[in-house]
């Protein structure tokens, strides 16, 4: 009878094993940080159709391929805002921004109230987390700029082309990520400036013509996890 050794059969299906596992290791997609989940207690601020749940002025801001558009061709005397119906605290907001045309920031704002006593029936005085250009952040007909440092924001943000924002907001601290890097961690020193208020997407004043344009916008009130999600 000729003797077979069991040894190099079970050495075969272990080589097989080994390579099975490696290779499901080296194949499995890497996970994009541009595509980070929301928080599952998220919702959409806008449907992609319409301006359903916002008011501002028609003529500036409308929907064009699933995108909010603000837009002017002449003077903006006053900056002005696309605002939310809805008031808010504490929340997580996520949108994608972009300036299309000319320099001047734009921003969106919260913490705050519709002061139409400043020239503009939509017109906002509270706080504002600006894009592109300077980024940072102000406070609107109050203390004007408060003591954030753009810098890290425009290391990692893009003038003309889409950004990913994220901003949570609790308490009196604001946090600020962009592209998936955290770039502001600002305690308000002054909490009696924040209120519960609308969000609101700015058109800054300004003399010359300019485009804004934000997409996906979701927000989470009342977030649960503390932490910028976006951020890994």
């Amino acid at each position: 009878m000729r003797y077979t050794s069991p040894v190099p059969k079970a050495l075969a299906a272990a080589a097989l094993a080994i390579g099975f596992v490696w290779s499901s290791v080296i194949l499995r997609p890497a996970t994009s940080r541009a595509n980070a989940p929301a928080a599952a207690d998220s919702t959409p601020l806008f449907d992609g159709k319409s301006l359903d749940g916002w008011e501002g002025h028609t003529k500036y801001w409308s929907v064009v391929d699933g995108v909010i558009v603000g837009k002017n061709e002449g003077e903006i005397p006053v900056s002005t805002y696309l605002l939310t119906k809805k008031k808010y605290g504490d929340f997580r907001l996520t949108a994608k921004v972009k300036l299309a045309k000319s320099e001047m920031h734009s921003g969106i704002s919260f913490w705050g109230r519709v002061a139409p006593e400043k020239g503009d029936e939509y017109t906002y005085m509270g706080h504002l987390v600006m894009f592109p250009t300077n980024w940072g952040m102000y406070d609107l007909y109050r203390r004007g700029g408060l003591p954030v440092d753009g810098k890290p924001a425009k290391k990692v943000g893009n003038q003309h082309d889409w950004n990913d924002l994220e901003i949570l907001a609790t308490g009196h601290r604001v946090r600020v990520a962009v592209n998936g890097v955290a770039v502001v961690d600002f305690t308000d020193p002054k909490p009696d400036s924040i209120s519960e208020g609308p969000i609101g997407l700015q058109l800054h004043s300004n003399k010359e013509a300019q485009e804004v344009q934000f997409k996906e916008l979701t927000v989470e009130a009342a977030p649960k996890q503390d932490k910028l999600l976006s951020v890994k």
